[in-house]
């Protein structure tokens, strides 16, 4: 017994040295030159941080589609089990200060290239963005260098002056990998999947008034982009091709950063899949009505958990009268808020009343690029969540709707994801 206990001993050693050695790199950045194979990493050790103001979504699966009888009939969601690969989701809807951001980014790239803030490299601008963030838009000689920016004479009100929305004009460029990947489309050329865009990405503040007919709603349009007040509420009025141009632009100015400190660079952030977005709505309650797992719009003190329109239209009810801050109310079990109302949510998927019968179960998708050409039905994108002017029904986290990807609304607004590992949690 004395000898196997010392045998058992010696193969545990064995066992946790070898466990030691799994995994370790040689020292030092330079390979041993002694003919045999050690691997070569393709950039420098992986240096990503927890991604600020998003949420970690775990793998799992769960029953997409209706979690309670469909009323109407229209089998557009049919039940069905699915499985998803763990991301990250942003705990809010994109917000007004967020989204100025990129307005500011826009507005100062096309001013520094105007005024010649930077060098030509290979053919391409280069901005030198310490200078361009030196751009005094107070000052009486910069806005004469960029007046092509700035609103027509005919188009000032008492003569102020004033940045023409229109103008600001992001130029996007992306690569269609779902086309290459096409059978058909091997050894082609890299450049036949390239797109290439001009977006106006100002929001349309007139959305306010737009969606409303006979109703008075002008101070949302001049106040809720422009004011402080609205800083930290969900933006709208930006179509679906605006919502990827933040996302492809918020890739862009994350990666420069990173090749900026010699950094890897990292995934694309891109909006959610619809299978995505029901997935992190139900916080891991698989067959949930809503958000907060419940089968009720109150709680058991009557307090209303989302901001919609209740009964027949008694919208401060839940307290706020459009849209709330993004991150009101208790946030799911994932920490996401407002997957339930306040505004509505772009997906990045194609709206096909008949998707759930062929898509995969892992990561369901279905996409398509389309163009001006197509007809109206092929440019529908599915809508999430309802949003503050809807009924009950529409927070359902099982709820479809679809819009135009070229069309604005004052209830739609949009999150972003990323697909990095579960570092930093």
């Amino acid at each position: 017994m004395k000898n196997l206990s010392v045998l058992a001993t010696l193969c545990m050693l064995v066992v946790a040295t070898g466990c030691g050695k799994l995994g370790k790199s040689s020292k030092g950045s330079t390979l041993p030159n002694d003919g045999q194979l050690h691997g070569v990493a393709p950039g420098n050790r992986y240096q990503m941080a927890k991604p600020p103001g998003m949420v970690y979504i775990p793998p799992g699966t769960f029953h997409m589609g209706p979690s309670d009888e469909d009323v109407n009939y229209a089998y557009t969601a049919r039940n069905k089990q699915v499985s998803i690969n763990g991301f990250w989701m942003d705990a809010t809807e994109i917000t007004n200060n967020e989204y100025r951001q990129f307005v500011y980014w826009v507005r100062d790239s096309i001013a520094a290239t105007l005024l010649q803030y930077g060098k030509e490299v290979d053919g391409v601008f280069v901005i030198d963005w310490p200078k361009a963030k030196t751009i005094k838009w107070d000052d009486k000689s910069t806005i004469e260098k960029v007046d092509q920016m700035m609103l027509s004479p005919e188009s000032r009100i008492f003569g102020k002056k004033g940045i023409n929305a229109a103008a600001l004009i992001y130029h996007s460029e992306t690569f269609d990998l779902k086309e290459a990947s096409k059978r058909e489309n091997a050894g082609k050329s890299a450049s036949q999947f390239i797109s290439k865009d001009d977006i106006a990405i100002y929001p349309d503040t007139l959305v306010w008034m737009r969606d409303f007919s006979y109703s008075y709603n002008e101070p949302m349009t001049k106040r809720y982009f422009a004011h402080p007040a609205y800083g930290n509420y969900p933006v709208v009025g930006v179509t679906w091709k605006q919502a990827t141009a933040f996302a492809e632009w918020r890739t862009n100015y994350m990666n420069s950063f990173r090749e900026s400190k010699n950094q890897v660079t990292e995934s694309d952030f891109r909006l959610p899949t619809e299978a995505e977005w029901e997935y992190a709505a139900r916080g891991g309650r698989s067959q949930s009505m809503f958000p907060w797992g419940g089968y009720y719009l109150r709680n058991r003190e009557g307090c209303l958990l989302a901001n919609f329109k209740p009964g027949r239209g008694n919208y401060p009810e839940d307290g706020g009268f459009y849209t709330v801050k993004a991150d009101a109310y208790w946030p799911n079990d994932f920490g996401l808020y407002c997957m339930a109302g306040n505004v509505a949510e772009w997906t990045s998927s194609l709206y096909y009343e008949g998707a759930y019968n062929f898509q995969h179960d892992m990561n369901p998708d279905i996409r398509y690029n389309a163009t001006k050409a197509d007809p109206p039905r092929m440019k529908r994108k599915v809508i999430r969540g309802g949003s503050w002017k809807d009924a009950g029904f529409m927070l359902q986290t099982s709820a479809r709707a679809y819009e135009y990807m070229d069309t604005a609304k004052s209830y739609i607004g949009f999150r972003c994801v990323i697909d990095l590992p579960p570092m930093g949690k």
